[in-house]
Order: structure tokens, then sequence, then C-alpha cells
């Protein structure tokens, strides 16, 4: 068989909706959008809009608050980190957030790693992390090794805050 003698399957492939083409065809005049209007042009999205009738979103109540200060940390399991140990991928003595990244354990730093107790530890190690669970401190001293917490990184002050305080 050579590339030029391949075929899709039958049945596989329609033939395309040919719009606009009289009104016998069944797709002519409005081309199956129905009438005038907004919903008959294209690049249009009414998502939420009810008719001039209160919308869904603004009738239902709202509870809480997202704050804006919030850490979005990329997360490890002690369990992984085990599975990690037993494949090579990483040495059981010093373990940080580069060491973790070179195993492929974590793929993006965010605003740090934080570690989880779920699954097993047997290896004694020595973990840096930027957070840590109640469990996976437990499970880590348990195996003999210690968990350093990294201090919370402070905010770089933006242009605004340094123009500001060049000017003190």
């Amino acid at each position: 068989m050579k590339l030029n003698q391949l075929k899709n399957r039958p049945g596989a492939t329609r033939a395309p909706k040919l719009l606009g083409r009289g009104i016998g065809s069944g797709l002519g005049k409005t081309s199956g959008r129905g009438v005038k209007g907004q919903k008959a042009r294209t690049g249009v999205s009414i998502n939420g809009f009810e008719g001039g009738q209160m919308p869904m979103f603004r009738r239902l109540p709202k509870r809480g608050f997202t704050s804006l200060a919030r850490k979005d940390y990329s997360v490890v399991n002690v369990g992984r980190i085990q599975a990690a140990i037993d494949a090579g991928l990483l040495k059981a003595d010093k373990i940080n957030v580069a060491a973790l990244m070179g195993a492929g354990l974590v793929r993006r730093q965010l605003d740090g790693v934080r570690l989880l107790g779920s699954g097993e530890l047997k290896a004694k190690l020595a973990v840096e992390v930027d957070g840590a669970s109640k469990s996976a401190v437990a499970a880590v001293e348990k195996a003999g090794g210690s968990v350093t917490i990294i201090p919370a990184r402070l905010p770089q002050p933006g242009p605004k805050e340094r123009k500001k305080k060049a000017a003190k």
C-alpha cells in the first residue's frame, strides 16, 4: 500500500452543507439559522441573557469571597516521592523544589510546593518545601527524616510603590 492509495472508510466523511442555494435545498434563504435578529448573526454570544428578566446569576445569593492574596501551590504526596526514589529518579537525602522538578514530580513551582501525606514513606528524607500538611510532616518524621518549611516570600513592590518610596 502506498500513501496515494489511502482512502477513508465508506461513511467516514459527509458532504459539506451547501448553504443559501435556493429554497428547494432546505438550507436556502436563512441558511438554517431561522429568522433575522441577533442569533442569525455570526460571532454573537448571549449566554446568561434572559430576555430582559433578571438573569439567574444575579438572582441567586452570593456567599463568601475569594482572597486576592491566596497562594496557588504545586502539590506532591509523600507516596509519589517514595515511588520516585524506588524508580531511581530521586536520591533519598536532601529533597527540595529543584530536585522535585528534576524528577518530574512538580511541573511548575507556582507560589511554592506543598507536601501532602497521602501514601507511605520508607526512606529517611530531609525535605525543604514551602508548606506541608500535618500528616505529611508526621509521615516524614516517622521514617526518620525532617521537614523544613521555607519562610513565605514577601511580594515584590510594583512600579507605583517603588516610585512612592523613592519620593519620600
